[in-house]
């Protein structure tokens, strides 16, 4: 069983005993997607602390966009539920990159795409391929992609 697996689970009873209601349904929905995750598929298959990442940042990206609905919607109460919800959630993620940071990434894979020579959609794909990895949940993919397509002129 993966280390962040067994952090959640044994939050999850801390929560539980303290009587934190947020918490404990949020690590609970969080446990429910990493089984699901488990068991889809032809074959069930042990998760690694990666893939538990990028279940988590699923969740985030989850609550993120609910909480933007619910505010559209005129809904505060439950806006503030998803928001409470992130919060948990983010304990466990990796720390976000910072814009700057982000850019730096962006410009380094650009400039080691244009030596090969790549341009368009390939230049795109080139530098999404150098960048990706290195930002993999800590930063928006949506956001990374308007950068790359920014600094590539498209």
């Amino acid at each position: 069983m993966s280390a962040l697996k067994d952090q959640l689970k044994a939050d999850l009873t801390t929560a539980i005993k303290g009587r934190d209601e947020v918490t404990a349904a949020t690590i609970r929905m969080v446990l429910t997607a990493v089984t699901n995750e488990e068991v889809s598929g032809k074959q069930a298959r042990e998760l690694t602390d990666e893939d538990v990442m990028t279940v988590l940042g699923r969740e985030a990206k989850k609550r993120r966009e609910s909480a933007e609905a619910y505010d559209a919607a005129d809904r505060p109460e439950l806006a503030t539920r998803e928001r409470d919800e992130l919060a948990v959630i983010a304990r466990y993620l990796p720390q976000p990159l910072s814009p700057d940071d982000v850019q730096a990434i962006v410009d380094a894979a650009v400039a080691e795409a244009a030596l090969t020579g790549a341009t368009g959609g390939q230049a795109m794909g080139a530098v999404m391929k150098l960048v990706q990895p290195q930002v993999k949940g800590r930063a928006d993919g949506a956001v990374v992609a308007g950068l790359v397509r920014a600094a590539l002129g498209m």
